[in-house]
């Protein structure tokens, strides 16, 4: 990732221009085309998009560390990188197995005990008092077995059980490939930055450094920011389920929580879904499920609207209000993906023009 710090140490002092050449019409024309063309490609990939987003920021987190330790040791930086990747990989694979084996079987007691749990909070909220709905009269235990034989038509539909089937599908080679593309990242993620500042021309190289030079800093800030919004995030869930609400499996659900935050609206979501079912099981009354959902909602307001804006605008030296709005166009436009590089495109934009007007 430092290729484009190599161009310009090429580049003797007195060959290093203080100003930049203005561009010109034509330049111009062919950076915006150009920017189109790569906005459009984008979105056209934007399904297949997520691994490689996520592996380049391991990947990009990393390498400095890497470099640090070949250039202070001596040793090939190849086993440096395969041993981050051996490291992160069963970090990774050894918390899925840890949550796996607990999740399945609280989802499992969950799924059997599920009728009678609804029918215990229904029967708390409503009492004896029958309801009516649409002009039917219903009582709790009526209106419990009414959902629960909607959820398994539900289910048994095979469109339903197909589309299940293709998420899981999805998901796990999602996974996969995650884990081949950081391998690659880690140990040849140079000559992919290579590759990119070769598509620069060659008398805008100098131009091309100088712009790396001020982003690369900004972005590792920006990714270091993230890591501290999960720690945050950890922390929180933690506090809020073990300590308040009294959950099991507190530590794990934290732990889970805060991982799957590198995910945004699919992984607290997914986080969000697994702890309500365990705190499900828990729960003596309808009130510790409002606590809950309360708490649900106050950890994602505070990292949403605050924490996050607050930290990432801190490290990337930008409002937080320009955060706010760069996640919610990029999950506009690109989905879960262009909420992950929505801010790191704002920032190139941004290095790109404090550079070109000569701004510090």
């Amino acid at each position: 990732m430092k290729a484009f710090r190599r161009k310009k140490a090429e580049l003797r002092p007195a060959e290093q221009p203080r100003a930049i050449k203005p561009l010109d019409s034509g330049e111009t024309r062919a950076i915006m085309i150009g920017a189109v063309m790569v906005a459009v490609f984008l979105y056209w990939i934007k399904l297949i998009l997520l691994p490689f987003v996520l592996a380049g920021i391991i990947a990009f987190v990393c390498t400095p560390l890497l470099d640090w330790a070949a250039e202070r040791t001596r040793w090939p930086r190849l086993l440096f990188a395969v041993a981050a990747f051996l490291v992160l990989v069963t970090a990774a694979a050894t918390l899925a197995i840890y949550a796996g084996e607990r999740l399945v079987g609280e989802a499992q007691a969950t799924a059997e005990d599920l009728q009678r749990l609804l029918e215990n909070f229904a029967g708390q909220s409503l009492g004896d008092k029958p309801l009516n709905l649409f002009g039917t009269t219903m009582n709790a235990q009526q209106i419990v077995q009414g959902v629960m034989e909607r959820l398994r038509d539900w289910l048994g539909q095979t469109d339903q059980l197909t589309v299940l089937t293709g998420y899981s599908v999805v998901g796990i080679t999602g996974a996969f490939l995650t884990v081949v593309l950081l391998f690659y990242f880690l140990v040849s993620g140079k000559r992919v930055a290579g590759g990119v500042f070769w598509i620069v021309p060659p008398h805008r190289r100098p131009l091309a450094a100088r712009i790396w030079e001020r982003l690369d800093p900004l972005l590792m800030r920006y990714f270091i920011g993230m890591f501290g919004v999960i720690a945050y995030t950890t922390v929180a869930a933690y506090v809020g389920l073990g300590v308040i609400l009294n959950i099991r499996h507190a530590v794990l659900l934290a732990l889970l929580t805060g991982v799957l935050e590198v995910v945004p609206v699919i992984g607290p979501m997914s986080a969000a879904i697994i702890a309500g079912l365990i705190s499900l099981r828990t729960a003596a009354s309808m009130a510790n499920i409002v606590e809950y959902a309360l708490y649900a909602t106050l950890l994602r307001l505070s990292i949403d609207q605050l924490v996050g804006p607050v930290i990432l605008g801190r490290a990337a030296h930008v409002h937080p209000v320009l955060i706010i709005f760069c996640f919610l166009a990029g999950g506009v436009v690109l989905g879960v993906p262009g909420m992950v590089l929505a801010v790191p495109i704002a920032l190139v934009v941004k290095s790109t023009l404090a550079t070109i007007y000569g701004e510090e």
